[in-house]
C-alpha cells in the first residue's frame, strides 16, 4: 500500500429495495408481495424500484412499466410517496452522523462513510457497520446492506454481494484475490454494453481483466481503460467527501439500468428542467450557465455548458439550452447511465444550493 495514501476504513451502506420496502413497511397488506413503485403500466411510466418479490420475475429499475406488468402480471403498482422516503432517509442519515462527520450521500438510500476515526472510538469498521444496520432496523424497520473495505470502489462492490440485509468485508489482503474471482458484470462502472464488449474479447472475470496492460485497455475502452486497470487491482484513492459548498444548483440521477430510448431521455430531461426551475424559484435564485451532464454505460462522463447573457430560472430557457447541448452529445446513440442538469453563475449569496435528485420515474 502506497504510504502517501493511508489505509482507510470505509463503509458503503445501501438500503434494500428502499422505496418498495418503505411501502411494504407502511402497508402490511403489501408485505411478501411483488410491489412495483413507479409509473402507470397503462401509460409510459417507468419503474422507479421494486421489491425483491418482483425482482424474481425479472422486473428492475428504469424498466418501462408496460414491460414490468407483462413479466409480473400480478405485480402491485404503487405511486411513489416521496414524503415517506425522505423522512426515512433523514432518520438513516442522522444515524450515520452519530458515527462520523465524513458522510457522502449518493442518493436517499445509499452513502459512503469514512470511519477511520469515528465519534464512538470503535476500532472495527465491521462492528460499526453491524451496529449501524441494527440501528437502522430498530428506528425505521428497514433493512440495509453494508460493504466494508479500505476504499470506496471495494466497499461499493461489497455492499451488493449479499443483498438483502448483507454485511460483507473485503480486507486489503484479500482484495485482489476477491476481484480476480468476481464476474466482470459485478464491477461497479462496467455497464451492459461494456460488459458485452469485454466478454467478446475474453474478459469475463477480474482475472481476465487483470491480464490486460493499461495501454491495451485504453486502446480498447478509451480513457475508462485506466479506471478498469486500477480497480481490478483494488486501487482507488478517492476520499469520502461530504457535499461541499458550491455556487450551483443541480440535479442528477444515476439509473440502475442503462437507458437507450431517446424519447424516454427527452421526457426525463424535460421533467428534470421543470423540477430545477421550481427549485430555483423557491430559493429566489437564477443562473446564467446551464450544464448538461451525461455518463454513458462505459462510465465515460461528459459535460456540455452554455452561458446566457441574462439570469434565468425559467423552465423554457433551461430546456431550450439543454436541447441544444444534447446535440453535442451521443445521447440516443450510446446507452446512458446518468443524466444531470446544473445551473451555475448564480445571482445569490447562499453558499450552497446543490441537491441530489430524488425524482419519481
Amino acid at each position: 500500500m502506497d504510504s502517501k495514501f493511508p489505509i482507510r476504513k470505509i463503509i458503503h451502506v445501501d438500503m434494500d429495495a428502499f422505496y418498495a420496502s418503505v411501502e411494504q413497511r407502511d402497508n402490511p397488506e403489501l408485505r411478501g408481495k411483488p410491489v412495483i413503485v413507479g409509473g402507470n403500466p397503462s401509460g409510459r411510466g417507468v419503474v422507479a424500484t421494486c421489491s425483491y418479490e418482483a425482482r424474481k420475475f425479472g422486473v428492475h429499475s428504469a424498466m418501462p412499466a408496460s414491460q414490468a406488468v407483462r413479466l409480473c402480471p400480478h405485480g402491485i403498482f404503487v405511486k411513489a410517496n416521496f414524503d415517506a422516503y425522505k423522512k426515512a432517509s433523514q432518520q438513516i442519515r442522522e444515524i450515520f452522523f452519530e458515527y462520523t462527520d465524513l458522510v457522502e450521500p449518493l442518493s436517499m438510500d445509499e452513502a459512503f462513510l469514512d470511519v477511520t476515526e469515528n465519534h464512538k472510538n470503535l476500532p472495527s469498521a465491521t462492528l460499526i457497520a453491524k451496529e449501524i444496520k441494527e440501528r437502522i432496523y430498530e428506528e425505521t424497520k428497514l433493512t440495509a446492506s453494508a460493504g466494508i473495505a479500505h476504499n470506496k470502489f471495494l466497499a461499493k462492490v461489497a455492499s451488493d454481494i449479499n443483498k438483502p440485509n448483507g454485511l460483507t468485508l473485503i480486507t486489503p489482503e484479500k482484495a485482489e484475490a476477491f476481484l480476480e474471482e468476481l464476474d466482470i458484470k459485478k464491477f461497479f462502472g462496467v455497464g451492459k454494453a461494456t460488459q458485452k464488449k469485454m466478454n467478446a474479447v475474453g474478459i469475463k472475470t477480474g482475472a481476465d481483466l487483470k491480464q490486460w496492460s493499461e495501454i491495451d485497455l485504453v486502446k480498447a475502452f478509451g480513457k475508462s481503460g485506466r479506471f478498469y486497470y486500477r480497480i481490478v487491482r483494488g486501487i482507488d484513492h478517492r476520499e469520502v467527501k461530504p457535499h461541499r459548498v458550491r455556487k450551483s444548483y443541480g440535479k442528477e440521477r444515476t439509473f440502475s439500468e442503462d437507458i437507450e430510448s431517446l424519447e424516454w431521455i427527452n421526457n426525463f430531461l424535460d421533467e428534470l428542467a421543470q423540477t430545477i426551475a421550481e427549485g430555483m424559484k423557491k430559493i429566489n435564485a437564477a443562473g446564467k450557465t446551464i450544464t448538461l451532464k451525461v455518463r454513458y454505460d462505459d462510465f465515460d462522463t461528459i459535460t456540455r455548458s452554455y452561458s446566457l447573457t441574462h439570469y434565468t430560472n425559467r423552465y423554457r430557457d433551461i430546456m431550450d439550452v439543454v436541447r441544444k447541448l444534447m446535440e453535442e452529445t451521443e445521447v440516443g446513440k450510446r446507452p446512458v447511465r446518468l443524466l444531470g442538469i446544473t445551473l451555475s453563475n448564480l445571482n445569490l449569496n447562499e453558499k450552497t444550493v446543490w441537491e441530489q435528485l430524488e425524482l419519481a420515474l
